[in-house]
């Protein structure tokens, strides 16, 4: 009896074991009416190319990452382009970056629902498997002009403990740069990269994918992870009703 008893405490107060997965990141990228065949190509490319950067590659294999690619448009229309893969070797990498290279794109003559396609990272982010940071890589060309108010989705996110970084590809609209920093962007570390057009999208995308993988390494302390932090809401219901 003495026995159960103290195993039964022990189970209560011992640590959770830690989570081999360091970061779940979903990239979100940009198919609006704006964007022409040959910008969409150099997104596509210039990702892809950004994944096998050295510094990205070892980043997300050392922390066993999760990655997963999201193309978005205005609402209703967006696709998980390349489901979530894990990210343990050189292969899982080279696997992950061709599939992205290969897919196709599903729209290409609609409007910009970034609040949309925030929701959809939220229920992919859901479905991901569990890792210590969950981050949002939004890519745009312009504000979004329909759908839900994308600082909705955000304050909900953010407070789930997701991170949501930008780069804005500017050019299209003026102050771009600063309607993505108040609407778009959030939580720990957040922050918003600019390039200058769509000849500017490749670099900047590899120096972002690095700021996000390996330099967050050394910044990041795990406090608690979303899936607590949701799970502590529920049981509470006191979590947002998703719009």
């Amino acid at each position: 009896m003495y026995r159960l008893a103290l195993t039964c405490v022990l189970g209560i107060v011992a640590p959770a074991p830690a989570l081999a997965c360091g970061l779940a990141l979903a990239l979100l990228v940009d198919i609006s009416g704006s964007v022409d065949p040959r910008e969409y190509r150099t997104q596509i490319d210039g990702l892809a190319a950004a994944l096998r950067d050295q510094t990205v590659t070892e980043a997300l294999i050392r922390q066993e990452a999760a990655v997963t690619l999201i193309q978005w448009t205005g609402a209703n229309r967006q696709d998980i382009s390349v489901p979530w893969a894990r990210i343990t070797t050189a292969a899982d990498l080279e696997r992950f970056a061709a599939e992205v290279e290969a897919v196709e794109r599903p729209w290409a003559m609609f409007a910009t629902a970034i609040g949309e396609a925030l929701n959809v990272a939220e229920a992919a982010l859901d479905a991901a498997p569990a890792c210590r940071r969950q981050v949002i890589d939004v890519s745009g060309d312009g504000a979004s002009n329909e759908g839900i108010e994308p600082r909705h989705v955000r304050d909900r996110l953010v407070a789930q403990g997701v991170t949501i970084n930008a780069l804005v590809i500017t050019g299209s609209e003026p102050e771009l740069v600063p309607y993505f920093k108040d609407h778009i962007i959030g939580g720990h570390g957040a922050f918003a990269i600019a390039a200058d057009g769509y000849a500017d999208y490749p670099e900047r995308i590899r120096r972002k994918l690095i700021r996000e993988t390996a330099s967050a390494m050394s910044e990041w302390a795990p406090q608690q992870h979303r899936r607590e932090v949701a799970a502590s809401s529920i049981s509470e219901n006191r979590r947002p009703h998703r719009d």
